[in-house]
């Protein structure tokens, strides 16, 4: 078994930029990685821990990528009440996201879900966000219009049949 080794204090800012840019590599794994590193070190550090959820969720399409609850599992970590409620939306409609692209059978209805609580935990985020603030106002009018424009997506029990191309 191989120990990680320790990062510096004073690495933990190049650090935070290295997360980022794997991300932004499409490397999430690399980036919670680096986040867990910070972590270690600096446990409450909130910009790790934003970095670590978002490179989560940007593994919920990977196969195996485990189950959306270990991102919730950082949620209570975060300090601040908006960035909880906020980053509790980003996993419902990243997971939502994940599940519409899957195509499996039920999926549409559990997409359908995803995307109205990510919307129920943006309303609630707009209701704490500073004056000036549109993030949570923005990410609830992109759920909307994915909504909207995916005729399939409906509650359980409400799923509308949409053949494919190839059928």
């Amino acid at each position: 078994m191989f120990t990680p080794k320790p990062i510096s204090p004073g690495g933990v800012p190049g650090a935070l930029q290295k997360a980022e840019r794997y991300r932004l590599l499409n490397e999430p794994g690399a980036a919670e990685s680096i986040c867990l590193d910070i972590l270690e070190i600096d446990p409450d550090n909130q910009a790790a821990l934003v970095m670590l959820i978002l490179a989560r969720t940007d593994q919920f399409a990977e196969p195996g990528s485990g189950p959306p609850a270990r991102a919730r599992e950082v949620l209570p970590r975060l300090t601040d009440p908006y960035q909880r409620t906020y980053y509790a939306g980003v996993i419902h409609e990243r997971r939502a996201k994940a599940l519409l692209n899957s195509g499996r059978p039920g999926s549409a209805s559990m997409a359908y879900a995803g995307f109205t609580e990510a919307m129920e935990c943006y309303e609630a985020a707009e209701a704490l966000s500073a004056a000036g603030n549109d993030e949570a106002r923005l990410r609830w009018n992109t759920c909307a219009r994915i909504l909207n424009d995916t005729p399939h997506l409906a509650p359980r029990g409400e799923e509308r049949f949409e053949p494919s191309l190839g059928e």
